[in-house]
């Protein structure tokens, strides 16, 4: 790729993020976030918390899993052991904005849709689609448009439950299927490692539940590597446009402890900008020479290179047609030991 045309990507794919995490535009009106037990998804949370609340955009999270309301929460709504079309109600009711507002901005986080897909109050008529658009265009009509952002997070290590029929897709399909973007969390640690094996043309290693080892997981390697400390999270991002072109990058988020809550700044970088995942090249300054080292001298002198030029091939006079060479036919003398053969001449 020409450095132009790289820059003009790196510059274009920076741009989305930012518009993602601060809720510009209603850049995604659905957004699924894929963590694990060696990457959890709640710095990523606690970065959108911090946006939202520098625009003044209203936050719900409805919390499956979690027990006390995160700072910077305007409405915190316990879903547990409750009904969808309960958690649907509160939902709308958290959240009334007034009449003479034109427009405003509403961000809903979901902690873990998980036990929702194995709870016992959903039924048979438990649609996820339907369920997951109650929140984004609430039933019923309303003097005050409301742009909703809504953040669901899917737990990749919890067994998900069977679906009734053979042919039914899974609750992660519709999922990915219905969010106009994905974001897949990694431990930095785990992508440095990775990175460390394919340059060594070795089998990379895996971590978590993916090692097949009984006792406790200890997958998280953050340690200190010269300068820089393996802190932060890896984002793997895939954005659906409206035209169904996607977009696919890597970025690093750092740690929320290194700048403060009301730094309005970018913080995030691409993975490929990252010092310790690329680090810079250092000038080689015996290297200056292309040329290998030799007891003897192998470049031409400035005699020896116009001596060179001079000499006049063969093959120029046929392509100039006005030398001996007569348009590309060769010229032999024959000698005394040539022995003529009347036969060959002919063919």
């Amino acid at each position: 790729m020409a450095p132009s045309n790289l820059s003009h990507r790196q510059t274009h794919n920076l741009l989305l993020i930012s518009k993602l995490l601060s809720l510009r535009d209603t850049a995604s009106p659905l957004t699924l976030l894929l963590d694990s037990l060696e990457q959890p998804a709640t710095p990523l949370i606690h970065e959108y918390i911090r946006r939202a609340r520098l625009s003044k955009v209203h936050v719900t999270l409805v919390a499956f899993e979690t027990l006390r309301s995160f700072e910077g929460v305007d409405a915190f709504i316990s879903a547990r052991k409750k009904h969808p079309s309960e958690i649907v109600k509160e939902v709308g009711a958290a959240y009334q904005p007034a009449s003479n507002v034109p427009s405003r901005r509403r961000l809903i986080l979901i902690d873990s849709i998980n036990p929702l897909l194995r709870s016992k109050k959903t039924d048979s008529q438990f649609h996820l689609p339907a369920f997951l658009g109650s929140f984004i265009a609430p039933p019923g009509s309303s003097l005050a448009k409301v742009e909703t952002s809504l953040i669901v997070t899917f737990h990749q290590d919890v067994p998900t439950p069977l679906c009734g029929t053979p042919y039914s897709p899974s609750s992660f399909s519709v999922l990915s299927y219905l969010a106009t973007t994905v974001i897949k969390l990694h431990s930095f640690s785990h992508i440095l490692a990775q990175k460390a094996a394919r340059d060594r043309s070795l089998a990379a290693p895996v971590f978590g539940l993916e090692e097949e080892l009984n006792g406790v997981l200890l997958g998280r390697l953050d340690k200190p590597t010269g300068k820089e400390s393996v802190v932060g999270i890896v984002l793997e991002m895939e954005h659906r446009r409206k035209s169904g072109r996607g977009v696919l990058e890597w970025y690093v988020l750092p740690p929320a402890a290194r700048y403060p809550s009301n730094y309005a700044k970018e913080i995030v970088i691409l993975l490929d900008d990252h010092p310790l995942y690329r680090p810079p090249m250092e000038p080689d300054i015996g290297m200056e020479s292309s040329e290998p080292e030799s007891t003897f001298e192998l470049r031409l002198t400035e005699r020896q290179r116009r001596e060179r030029e001079g000499v006049v091939l063969p093959y120029f006079d046929a392509q100039q047609g006005d030398g001996p060479g007569e348009g590309g036919r060769i010229l032999y003398d024959m000698g005394e030991e040539d022995d003529f053969d009347e036969e060959e001449d002919e063919l």
